[in-house]
């Protein structure tokens, strides 16, 4: 009777130690002894292919109405939502053709100078304009193990990496924290960064703000790799069966 207690003893010692630990799973494990951080100032810079939404206003609004064609030409009246204002790309090179003033560059400027730029172009022909610039079409993609894959519009322009996970239903148990890859694109140059959500470091990291269209991957840890062709369990049973076996062969032996 004793020799099978400590069969079975042994047995959930041994699964006990193949289980997962904390150390895999736990986001931002050094939290408690980390130092406090500077808080960054994020700001989007414009690239190539952001759908622009660029709107005039001043005391008198009808001085704007060249500077804010409508989407489609035709009849426009001006209110105080000027709805269906026709949004602006920029190009390859990029710049965008605003109306009055022709082509302006934009691409590689944060929205903050390219607010700046306009509003003294602008104010070449109108007292005091104000300038309300968006991106339209800023989103980010989630891939891999994550609950819910995808890509997701960020009105405000500005969202974290541990935000974006969030939006894809958090990673799911078989994804690796400590290596989660970021694919970002920056003048006209794909990098491919790895970033590690167990440890803060990565807070103070260029990665912790994302950037339109950045690309999230996670990926796969060993369980999920080794199940992949045999279906989630069966490893574990075999894994289990594996154990039994030995340790009901070490018992007949003695």
């Amino acid at each position: 009777m004793l020799r099978f207690k400590g069969v079975f003893v042994l047995l959930f010692l041994v699964i006990a130690t193949s289980c997962a630990t904390r150390k895999d799973i736990a986001y931002m494990q050094d939290a408690d002894n980390a130092k406090q951080s500077q808080l960054q100032n994020y700001e989007p810079t414009l690239k190539p292919d952001d759908l622009l939404s660029i709107i005039v206003s001043a005391e008198t609004p009808e001085v704007t109405v060249p500077f804010n064609l409508p989407a489609i030409q035709g009849n426009y009246q001006v209110d105080n939502n000027q709805n269906g204002i026709k949004t602006y790309l920029i190009d390859n090179f990029g710049n965008i053709d605003f109306p009055v003033i022709g082509k302006v560059q934009l691409g590689g400027l944060t929205r903050t100078e390219a607010v700046n730029k306009l509003t003294r172009s602008v104010s070449e022909y109108i007292t005091n304009p104000s300038i309300n610039l968006r991106i339209l079409n800023y989103k980010v993609s989630v891939l891999g193990e994550v609950s819910k894959p995808g890509s997701f519009t960020v009105p405000s322009e500005r969202i974290t990496l541990l935000e974006a996970l969030s939006n894809a239903g958090d990673l799911t148990i078989y994804g690796k924290r400590n290596n989660i890859l970021v694919i970002r694109e920056a003048e006209g140059k794909k990098s491919f960064t790895r970033v590690d959500i167990t440890n803060t470091d990565f807070v103070n990291s260029p990665y912790y703000y994302l950037s339109q269209n950045d690309v999230i991957v996670v990926e796969p840890n060993n369980t999920r790799v080794k199940s992949s062709s045999v279906g989630p369990n069966t490893t574990l049973y075999i894994s289990v069966a594996s154990i039994l076996v030995t340790i009901a062969t070490i018992v007949i032996l003695r």
